[in-house]
């Protein structure tokens, strides 16, 4: 491996001070490497089309929000992507700031590395204007209420057969990638994320036996949103990996499948997924 590009978070890497060091080791040991900022100054995306053909890896610095906006951004590019942690937790990085120079070697080296395919989900809201436009997500799509403290009526079909109806605060679809994410907090089960199937987890369900339900990666989900009582508006809100994008009203749904791209995640570490998870979840000890 030699053609590197790094996508940076300012705020996470204060001056671009990392990114350059990372920029300057790898052309010091005859790599070819270039960057940009992860947003611009007006807030714009970065610029994927700037990103060079014969690119064989990004380097994303910041934190999994940061890998996560890179990979809805990159999808269909097919360019592994690679994390660098400098925020918190960091579970879905694969090095910190301390091991990236080390790691870039590996890449550099031998190429002993291994890169993962991960879902994406696509989905697009239906409501009383019409059809909504089509976004995609790595880690989730949450449904959750909005305004007046009171739960909402979610009403969930799978591939047009009627399902069941959740009395909650919301709805989690997740991929098995963000199966470690806000879903396992509303008590989903942890996927290995290699896996291709999605998981319909409910946000505080008002039931006892309302349980996450998993279902084939080909399935398409429908979520409408029941009226619960007359002359009062129900509103939802929807997000995508976490970035608000829309509300939904009593009567439209939010239509979720399996989106045709895929992200490659590379992995430098031998670790299995048992041992990586083992040691992530004891950060939280």
């Amino acid at each position: 491996m030699k053609y590197f590009y790094i996508v940076a978070n300012p705020q996470k890497d204060c001056g671009l001070r990392l990114t350059g060091e990372i920029q300057r080791f790898i052309e010091s040991l005859g790599g070819v490497c270039g960057f940009q900022a992860n947003r611009g100054q007006d807030g714009t995306l970065f610029d994927q089309s700037k990103i060079p053909s014969e690119t064989e890896c990004i380097l994303v610095i910041g934190g999994d929000g940061t890998l996560l906006e890179a990979a809805r951004n990159m999808a269909g590019r097919n360019i592994p992507l690679i994390g660098v942690n400098t925020g918190h937790l960091g579970y879905l990085c694969e090095l910190e700031e301390t091991t990236v120079r080390k790691g870039v070697e590996k890449l550099l080296g031998n190429g002993h590395y291994t890169v993962e395919q991960r879902m994406l989900l696509a989905g697009y809201c239906l409501t009383k204007e019409g059809k909504g436009e089509e976004r995609i997500a790595l880690n989730d799509i949450v449904i959750h209420r909005s305004g007046i403290l009171q739960v909402v009526d979610l009403v969930i079909s799978v591939n047009g057969e009627y399902l069941n109806t959740y009395s909650a605060d919301g709805m989690i679809v997740a991929t098995p990638t963000g199966s470690t994410a806000y879903s396992m907090s509303a008590g989903g089960p942890i996927v290995d994320p290699k896996a291709s199937l999605l998981l319909v987890t409910p946000i505080s369900p008002h039931s006892l036996n309302a349980k996450s339900i998993v279902l084939d990666a080909e399935a398409e989900i429908s979520i409408e949103v029941a009226p619960r009582k007359p002359g009062q508006e129900e509103r939802v809100e929807v997000s995508f990996d976490g970035n608000p994008v829309g509300a939904l009203r009593a009567g439209e749904k939010i239509m979720i499948r399996r989106a045709n791209p895929c992200t490659r995640i590379l992995k430098i570490s031998q670790l299995s997924f048992l041992e990586r998870l083992r040691k992530k979840l004891h950060a939280y000890i």
